[in-house]
């Protein structure tokens, strides 16, 4: 491609490198001109523009990045059209991200101008996560390099998501009595929250004492249950391992089974042990996975849950990059935002499909009643609205027609949901279920009958909900005492599309081994108008 500042004369057919205003109207960036772009060009009195001209064999930025995006598999992955000389590849499954990094950089070393970046190998993914993008640099490239870089897809594939297969898995806990039968519940729980992107399951627990002889018991007794899902064996000690034959790695032996490490060079999670009985794979979890912070269980049981057997060659190679523990070297190092990069996204659903039981047959619909005029519902997804989230949805059902009515010219997305008879977790399964709630880092769940909650107080719940990376749950609290709005990131989207009933998130805000960020909004964290009384305090009137 010639590029550069080209008279009219050298311009048709070639690509506009920046937009040019003209009178009626602009050409575009990116722009093949046409005869008539050039008769416009000169009525304005414009003699050149920067634009690039193509050599034979050119290949024009989206058409290249097309035909390497169509060299690409399709398991699990999602790619979206060529634009601006982009695809991007979204996974379509929760998984683990794998990627061959000698292939990844065969790809890149062809043409600086032909560009493929992706996720790290074996990283954790959820169902719409981007995971790898193709970049075109300039406006057209030669198709010689676009064709020497398909090959290169055609011969191995760069990088893949491998779906997480569900499995039954078996809690082996010992027992001491320095330990308090608190921390082994909360274990359970954590472990329970571990496996739901992969939709496993929990099927027992089992609690014995911390000797090889009982824990080798267990572990045949568990051997002979029978499931439909693969079988897992996690056996959480309550004195860590120090040696090879320490309890856990003694007792996979004296259950008939061998012992395939013991050691992890991640840290947290040296004292992992990893082993197989009948072929079925028993994790020693080391005493940090009592934490929801990531560690080297993790790793491994991701790898595990994805259909992945890793030997003692593979655990041992996981040292470049297994320094997870926070260090007071490092800057900042809750501050997960860095300057520069895309601040995590966030959508808003407002509840307002629930049938209001407590107002009376004769009282009207608490979310229609007027507080200065407006009606409830309009209020306060108007008070969202200020807040500039990413995408803003209202979840409608019981009186859903007028409830949409009074919602007349905002921005947003009505979701009706048929089923909110069932309680709130329909609602919030409709809420999440839709493509801009989907496509955010977290979603901020607010009751539409809250009247006291403002602007300023989504906007401190979602700077809070920032500063953290996205990672943590945000609660409004008032005078300590738990309240909504609530925002919960990503990796809580699974747990909430399970709820059924009447029941909202406070259980997976319990249980999920997250940081649960309190923010203080003051008495609007408390304030719903559930009865005519109620509305009235709060300052509606009522219309019927």
């Amino acid at each position: 491609m010639i590029f550069g500042n080209l008279p009219l004369d050298q311009v048709e057919g070639a690509v506009l490198a920046h937009a040019v205003r003209l009178p009626g109207g602009k050409l575009s960036k990116g722009r093949r001109l046409e005869a008539g772009d050039v008769v416009r060009l000169r009525a304005a009195g414009i003699g050149s523009v920067v634009a690039g001209r193509l050599e034979p064999g050119d290949l024009l930025e989206d058409d290249a990045a097309q035909r390497l995006a169509d060299a690409l598999g399709r398991d699990h992955m999602r790619l979206t059209p060529a634009n601006t000389g982009r695809v991007n590849v979204y996974a379509t499954v929760n998984g683990l991200f794998t990627a061959d990094k000698q292939v990844v950089d065969r790809f890149n070393r062809v043409d600086p101008a032909i560009t493929l970046a992706c996720l790290a190998d074996h990283a954790p993914v959820m169902a719409g996560d981007m995971v790898a993008t193709i970049k075109i640099i300039p406006l057209a490239v030669s198709g010689a390099g676009v064709e020497a870089a398909r090959d290169i897809l055609r011969e191995a594939s760069p990088f893949a998501v491998r779906a997480y297969q569900p499995h039954a898995v078996t809690l082996i806990a010992t027992e001491l009595p320095s330990l308090k039968s608190t921390v082994m519940d909360k274990t359970a729980r954590l472990l329970e929250q571990r496996l739901v992107p992969s939709h496993s399951r929990l099927v027992r627990e089992i609690r014995v004492a911390h000797t090889a002889e009982a824990v080798a018991a267990a572990l045949r007794s568990s051997l002979t249950e029978k499931s439909p899902s693969p079988p897992m064996i996690v056996i959480f000690g309550a004195s860590a391992v120090c040696d090879p034959y320490d309890v856990i790695p003694q007792a996979i032996r004296l259950a008939g089974g061998r012992v395939e490490q013991v050691g992890l060079p991640v840290d947290p999670g040296n004292l992992l042990v990893l082993g197989f009985v009948d072929d079925i794979p028993v994790v020693g979890a080391p005493g940090c996975a009592r934490s929801p912070k990531e560690n080297g269980f993790d790793w491994v049981l991701g790898r595990l849950l994805s259909g992945e057997v890793p030997d003692a060659f593979a655990l041992s190679g996981l040292g470049v990059g297994g320094l997870l523990m926070e260090i007071a070297s490092r800057p900042l190092p809750r501050d997960l935002v860095q300057k520069g990069e895309q601040p995590p996204a966030i959508a808003v659903v407002i509840l307002a499909a629930g049938r209001a039981s407590r107002m009376g047959s004769d009282s009207g619909h608490k979310l229609l009643a007027e507080f200065d005029g407006v009606p409830l519902v309009r209020r306060v997804t108007e008070t969202a609205a200020a807040a500039s989230p990413n995408g803003l949805v209202v979840v409608t059902g019981y009186r859903g027609e007028e409830i949409a009515a009074a919602l007349d010219g905002l921005d947003l997305t009505i979701r009706p949901n048929p089923d909110y008879a069932s309680g709130m977790a329909s609602s919030l399964r409709a809420g999440l279920s839709d493509s801009s709630a989907v496509e955010a880092d977290g979603v901020l769940v607010m009751l539409a009958d809250m009247p006291g909650v403002s602007t300023p107080d989504l906007r401190l719940l979602m700077a809070t909900f920032r500063r953290a990376g996205g990672r943590a749950i945000v609660r409004a609290v008032a005078d300590g005492k738990r309240g909504n709005p609530v925002i919960l990131p990503r990796t809580t989207f699974a747990a909430v599309l399970k709820l059924e009933g009447d029941i909202g998130a406070r259980h997976i805000v319990e249980t999920s081994g997250l940081d649960v960020i309190d923010v203080e909004i003051g008495s609007g964290a408390h304030i719903d108008v559930d009865t005519p009384e109620a509305v009235i305090a709060a300052g509606g009137i009522l219309k019927g």
